[in-house]
């Protein structure tokens, strides 16, 4: 191991997210404090459609004050299967659900500061859900965007999608898709 861990400050206890402060001692006999938001994960659910259309959502995020384009995605509730909580996001915030759920991966969004692994899926054989969409409070906002999977990636390209869990989700089924042909 590269420290020892001396103590554990718990600092903050929220609804998303935890702020722990560990103190530790380096091999070199120096100590520091690292910060650390402890985050439950999640999952994201690209839906790509017969046609090669994906789904998109944008949103307003409150953290950044603007909108964003992104893959419909949430977290993970307590001893939740990943899958299952992509179903559910997809079902929510867009009103579709998938006959096929494909594991593309799984990312760690920023381990420098915060343990959150999102796990990313490609949703095929889409139908509308009867129920519809059942938004959030604080998602009252979300329009769905339908657009060609080339297109997606051009988005990406002219920095339209800056969102990386969308990036990664639409840049690995693009991928997948060229080498299938």
């Amino acid at each position: 191991m590269h420290f020892e861990l001396l103590r554990r400050e718990k600092i903050f206890n929220g609804r998303i997210v935890n702020l722990v402060v560990d103190h530790v001692k380096y091999r070199s006999g120096n100590e520091a404090a690292r910060e650390i938001v402890q985050h439950p994960g999640g999952s994201v659910a690209l839906a790509l459609f017969d046609n090669n259309e994906i789904l998109l959502v944008k949103q307003y995020r409150y953290p950044i004050g603007g909108e964003v384009i992104e893959l419909p995605a949430g977290k993970l509730d307590a001893n939740e299967d990943p899958q299952h909580c992509a179903e559910r996001e997809l079902r929510e915030e867009t009103g579709y659900v998938a006959k096929r759920w494909t594991k593309l991966t799984t990312i760690m969004t920023t381990p420098g500061f915060c343990d959150e692994r999102l796990h990313i899926y490609l949703a095929r054989d889409l139908s509308i859900s009867p129920h519809g969409q059942t938004l959030e409070e604080g998602e009252q906002t979300i329009k769905l965007i339908r657009v060609p999977l080339v297109e997606a990636v051009a988005m990406v390209a002219r920095e339209e999608i800056v969102d990386g869990k969308s990036i990664v989700g639409i840049l690995m089924v693009d991928r997948l898709l060229q080498s299938k042909q």
